[in-house]
């Protein structure tokens, strides 16, 4: 997770832990200003850049390719033609299923007056009951036989229609997947000839978000990424749409996040690499102090003999020097990034809070760290004290 920090300008308080013409040991207390500072959180994922409308042209005919018109990065507009299949096949169906409507259509004519004959017969009881009802059943049949010879020439129109291969959207030929004189085959699945992506200047990026970090993750969040075809330059998005299916591997489980690229430049590439940043929170103009402060607690063993502590129970709290008293002041917190952490109360602006500190010792020769977690040093200074007043006694 990356995050914006600010550098905030420092000061030192030097204590003695231990004065002596010989041997010298200081502890340096760094202190830091409680100050206004823009606070943002944010996380890291890479993504694909991929056109927000992307159309896969094919065919549902089965034939060779006789004619194409377009070729990569051709512009098109709806409904003009790209490609066209050759049509000797289709035709052939077509006249063989007009043909066999005619047929029907001349059946049915005289199948319907042979069954007016014999409704007009059967009314004046000049032929039986079941010779009536044959030539009925004899017309209803061969009127069926017409209306199924109807759809058979509509099919055949449209597969023939099916050879004309044209553009479905406005955009630009993305990819070419035959060439003329190559046959294509629908049987099972329809074939892809060609992708038109609609609009390059309306890009998106796809990112996966690792499941650890898609909580902070909302829609209308700010995002910048960047592309190593183009490593200065920043690209601003935002997050439209967070997607719901998980998707595992390797153990590892993402969801897809959608984010906006405006691509007016046509720098932006179909399938080009993102390095995205999204920015799950950003406060602007908060008060806010080192996150360390609230970790930096003082020990005994780091004071000089009239140095002393003023504790409390806060279960959050930083600490400030008060003359030669370290003083422990509650706080309440809200957001951080791991480098600042804001305050909501208990210090106002201006306020200097004690960070960390340093263990600096001077000797003999170059100076030394010494743990200030021991007691030493103050015991040391204490058995100097009585060995100086039993010689005054003397």
């Amino acid at each position: 997770m990356k995050s914006t920090i600010t550098t905030f300008a420092t000061s030192a308080l030097a204590v003695c832990l231990m004065a002596s013409c010989a041997k010298e040991l200081k502890v340096t207390y760094t202190t830091e200003t409680a100050q206004k500072q823009d606070i943002t959180t944010s996380i890291t994922a890479t993504g694909t850049i991929e056109p927000v409308t992307k159309v896969e042209v094919g065919t549902q005919v089965s034939g060779i390719i006789d004619k194409i018109y377009v070729d990569y990065n051709s512009v098109v507009h709806k409904g003009d033609v790209i490609a066209e299949l050759d049509k000797t096949n289709l035709k052939s169906e077509l006249t063989s299923a007009e043909s066999n409507l005619a047929n029907a259509k001349s059946n049915l004519n005289y199948q319907t007056s042979n069954y007016n004959r014999y409704r007009q017969l059967y009314e004046k009881g000049l032929v039986s009951a079941n010779d009536f009802e044959s030539a009925r059943l004899t017309y209803e049949q061969a009127r069926q036989q017409c209306v199924v010879q109807e759809q058979n020439v509509q099919k055949a129109k449209t597969n023939l229609g099916y050879a004309t291969i044209t553009a479905p959207i406005d955009g630009v030929v993305l990819s070419k997947e035959v060439e003329e004189g190559q046959t294509v085959a629908s049987a099972m699945t329809t074939p892809t000839l060609f992708i038109i992506a609609q609009d390059l200047t309306n890009m998106r990026v796809i990112a996966d978000i690792d499941e650890a970090d898609i909580g902070g993750v909302r829609e209308g969040q700010r995002v910048t990424f960047t592309v190593d075809a183009y490593p200065d330059d920043v690209f601003n998005g935002q997050v439209t749409q967070v997607r719901q299916e998980a998707t595992t591997e390797s153990n590892v489980v993402t969801y897809e996040v959608v984010i906006s690229a405006p691509n007016d430049d046509l720098k932006l590439k179909p399938g080009l690499t993102a390095n995205v940043t999204i920015y799950t929170s950003e406060q602007k103009g908060v008060l806010a102090v080192p996150t360390k402060a609230l970790r930096f607690t003082p020990a005994e063993a780091m004071l000089a003999e009239d140095e002393s502590i003023e504790d409390c129970n806060a279960p959050q709290k930083v600490w400030r020097q008060e003359g030669n008293v370290f003083k422990a002041i509650a706080v309440t917190t809200g957001t951080t990034n791991g480098a600042l952490t804001e305050i909501t109360s208990g210090l106002k602006e201006g306020d200097m809070v004690i960070t960390e500190f340093e263990i600096e010792g001077e000797a003999d020769g170059p100076q030394q760290n010494s743990n200030p977690f021991m007691p030493g040093p103050r015991n040391r200074n204490q058995q100097n004290q009585k060995g100086k007043q039993a010689n005054e006694r003397r």
